[in-house]
């Protein structure tokens, strides 16, 4: 894994382009005829567009099924082309740069809608789409009352409907997708799905449904009939999948021609995947470095011990909450808002306390031995924090722009800056917490571009990060190892790229304003901006535009070799 570390450190100060770019088809745009859009019109019209394909975007349900018949996405994409045929006709040439970052969010908006129309095609490709529609409908609690009674058995009461078409569309199917859904229809991982806890997790999807109905038998008979039959619907899919598997042979990752192009253009990296790659591998060394050196300096203290009940567990919660929202005032971290909840109990936290037959999963492992890594990351002022400050951003475009490598960037961003700071200077035995979630996530990033590279499979990319992580299990892996597959492209790199990025946009800004640079001052920005693609964040506010200059020679996706 070793590499020359001088290019690690070209790619971190420029964003060298040391890699192949991706395989397309004869253009007549050079990179030196480039440049914003020269059109006629102005940025009032932009703003009124991308108000009209945010409400087309997302597919709307009709009795709480979204229709995915060849016709009606044949239609969407031809919607979707109209939307895209209008965007050279913009006067961006003559627009301020955070205009033209508006421009270039807008557009990589549209293309992402592109990919998932002509590339990812999750309804004929993943029959998990299908499971996770019908995932959240099994934990509704009983008895619902008369208002939400009658849409709630309507909903049931088309699964069998549903699931049948289901088939009809899923005509290329990938075997991870396959693996994973099948998994999931009749096995329990307790990781990641929001579901209610039970001192036995039922088995899957089927057991959740057959919760479901014992619990419909005692609160509320009237459901029951419907219950079953959706039951009986969704055990013959399971089994319909089992008995096709053989034939389900499709590759699960978009490749590497598709996954650059998605980077480029979607994601807005300045990064190809080989460069990622690089990065993460470098990002792997060195966590490990700074966990074995930190095990050396804690080798004489007692290890960090689970808690021995719920109580004692959410003593840990509420003080751990206490001191980081006392360490972000006292030492000019962040702004801490009035809007702000001023409890842990009212923010929210990742990990409630439960007692699992086989013990704690990884995030409990860690959540449990001390919350502060991942109540930095996912609570405060990570993602409920960030989450509760882009909804005060009203701004027509930024405000329903989300990307995660600023979103995932900036919870692994903190849990590092954070031991920098000092927040751990009493805890040694954290820090070595905190390394473990970045070797994991260096782990991810690797795992991640090689399955959508279709270089690794799901199977692969469990084995390869269970070998780098301590505690990690196979629940949480083959969970990541889904997400990350069958997401967008590029999900599970963010973390680290995005997180990587905001470190080299803070240099930047430092190295901008000298004395004047304040920490918090930046961090304020990126709480109140909107979670646009770092690189646009970086032309947004310092000017340089030696990142998204590379953004305007624009190749559709039509052109990319697949």
């Amino acid at each position: 894994m070793m590499r020359n570390q001088a290019v690690i450190a070209a790619l971190l100060a420029g964003g060298l382009a040391i890699m192949a770019a991706p395989a397309v088809a004869q253009t007549t745009t050079t990179t030196a005829e480039a440049g914003p859009p020269r059109g006629t019109q102005d940025y009032g019209a932009l703003v009124r567009l991308f108000t009209t394909f945010n409400a087309w975007k997302d597919p709307k349900p009709v009795d709480g099924v979204v229709d995915y018949s060849p016709a009606t996405v044949d239609k969407r994409r031809a919607e979707l082309r109209a939307f895209q045929a209008r965007l050279p006709d913009f006067a961006v040439a003559r627009w301020d740069r955070h205009q033209q970052v508006d421009y270039l969010a807008v557009r990589a908006q549209m293309d992402q809608q592109d990919f998932i129309l002509n590339v990812t095609k999750p309804w004929a490709r993943d029959p998990g789409m299908y499971v996770d529609e019908l995932q959240q409908l099994a934990y509704t609690e009983l008895p619902l009352e008369p208002a939400k009674l009658a849409p709630f058995q309507a909903r049931l009461r088309t699964i069998p409907a549903y699931l049948a078409q289901a088939r009809i569309n899923l005509d290329a199917v990938a075997a991870d997708y396959a693996d994973l859904a099948i998994h999931s229809l009749s096995n329990g991982d307790g990781v990641g799905h929001g579901m209610p806890y039970r001192a036995v997790e039922p088995a899957g999807l089927v057991g959740w449904f057959a919760d479901l109905r014992g619990r419909a038998e005692k609160q509320q008979p009237g459901l029951v009939a419907d219950i079953a039959a959706a039951e009986t619907a969704i055990a013959s899919f399971r089994d319909w999948l089992v008995a096709g598997r053989p034939k389900m042979v499709a590759r699960a990752g978009v490749g590497r021609p598709a996954y650059d192009w998605f980077l480029t253009n979607v994601r807005l990296m300045p990064y190809s995947s080989d460069e990622i790659v690089l990065l993460a591998e470098r990002e792997l060394e060195r966590h490990w470095a700074n966990y074995t050196t930190e095990r050396h300096r804690n080798r004489k203290l007692p290890e960090l011990a689970l808690p021995r009940s719920g109580a004692e567990y959410e003593a840990q919660l509420a003080g751990t909450d206490a001191k980081i929202r006392k360490w972000l005032v006292d030492e000019e971290i962040i702004s801490v808002p009035d809007y702000m909840p001023r409890t842990y109990q009212e923010m929210g936290y990742n990990a409630p306390w439960i007692v699992r037959p086989t013990g704690p999963m990884f995030w409990e492992q860690i959540q449990f031995r001390d919350a502060s890594p991942d109540h930095l990351h996912a609570t405060f002022p990570g993602h409920r924090f960030d989450g509760l400050a882009g909804a005060r951003v009203d701004h027509p475009i930024r405000r329903y722009v989300r990307d995660s490598g600023r979103t995932e960037g900036w919870g692994f961003y903190l849990e590092e800056t954070a031991l920098q700071l000092g927040l751990f200077d009493d805890r040694p035995r954290t820090r070595e917490l905190i390394y473990i979630f970045g070797l994991f996530r260096a782990a991810r990033t690797m795992g991640d571009v090689k399955m959508q590279r279709n270089e690794m499979t799901v199977d692969q990319a469990m084995r390869f990060w269970k070998e780098w992580t301590p505690y990690l299990d196979d629940n949480v892996a083959r969970t990541d190892a889904g997400i990350y597959i069958r997401r967008p492209p590029g999900y599970g790199m963010t973390y680290t790229i995005g997180m990587m990025q905001l470190q080299k946009l803070m240099i930047d800004r430092k190295r901008q304003l000298g004395d004047a640079f304040s920490i918090r001052d930046y961090h304020d920005y990126l709480m109140n901006t909107g979670r646009l693609p770092v690189s646009l964040l970086r032309y947004d506010l310092t000017g340089h535009d030696d990142e998204v200059k590379r953004f305007w020679a624009h190749v559709p996706l039509s052109a990319v070799k697949r």
